[in-house]
């Protein structure tokens, strides 16, 4: 299962898809507000997110899931830990981290889903695209920048403004390592700016079977901006057997 980062969608995982549908089944969800799903009513939180996960799982009778979690989904994941428990077969954080917002961080977004609410989603566009892809990507791979304005701008405002808002209230998740009994494998590209290297590994350090893969050339969308070395460290998790 595919959880998507803030303020993409389901889409950002196509290479993803084309690459390990023959390997597993693939499951992508879109977070309410994202992507097909119908906007929330009210401002949802990550657990009300993970809860929702949960739901999906047992309406596909999945007994068992290698969840993969990138930035935001990586949120996610976190919340996922003690819900699942031993339905949790395999584990991929990338380029996330599980510590809360400090207080700056926590105005910025509540700063910018009132630009949202205001200006719509074109907003988190202008404030993230800069940020999401790494400087290699942006100098070889310029269509990408086009491509994730056009999957950032699928989404709705209240599902934008309200994962902010989520994502601002998040609490501190650095506990929950030590409680993963499953393989985990922290993945960040060596060029984010927003979780760098330093984090995979501080986070790794915390739990029990978890080792770093940190992929050359790429930034906070690492899955986007190389997919094939991606798409080989998901093989070596799905090889992982417990």
């Amino acid at each position: 299962m595919f959880l998507h980062a803030f303020p993409l969608n389901s889409r950002m995982w196509e290479p993803q898809i084309r690459g390990l549908r023959e390997r597993a089944r693939v499951i992508v969800p879109d977070f309410p507000g994202f992507g097909l799903s119908g906007a929330p009513a009210v401002d949802p939180t990550l657990d009300q997110y993970a809860r929702e996960v949960i739901a999906l799982l047992d309406q596909l009778h999945v007994d068992r899931v290698t969840v993969v979690g990138l930035s935001m989904g990586g949120y996610v994941a976190f919340r996922l830990i003690g819900p699942l428990g031993a339905r949790l077969a395999g584990l991929a954080l990338a380029d996330t981290r599980p510590t809360p917002d400090d207080a700056g961080a926590v105005a910025a977004r509540h700063e910018l889903a009132a630009e949202v609410d205001a200006q719509g989603v074109e907003a988190a566009a202008n404030e993230f695209l800069p940020k999401l892809l790494g400087a290699t990507a942006l100098r070889s791979q310029p269509h990408l920048v086009d491509r994730v304005r056009a999957i950032i701008l699928e989404n709705t405002v209240p599902g934008v403004a309200g994962a902010l808002r989520a994502m601002a209230a998040r609490p501190d998740s650095t506990p929950l390592l030590a409680q993963i009994g499953c393989p985990v494998v922290c993945v960040c590209g060596d060029e984010d700016v927003i979780t760098p290297p330093d984090v995979a590994r501080a986070m790794a350090a915390r739990m029990r079977d978890a080792w770093v893969e940190v992929i050359p050339q790429a930034g906070h969308l690492s899955n986007l901006e190389a997919p094939d070395a991606f798409n080989d460290v998901l093989r070596t998790l799905l090889d992982q057997k417990r």
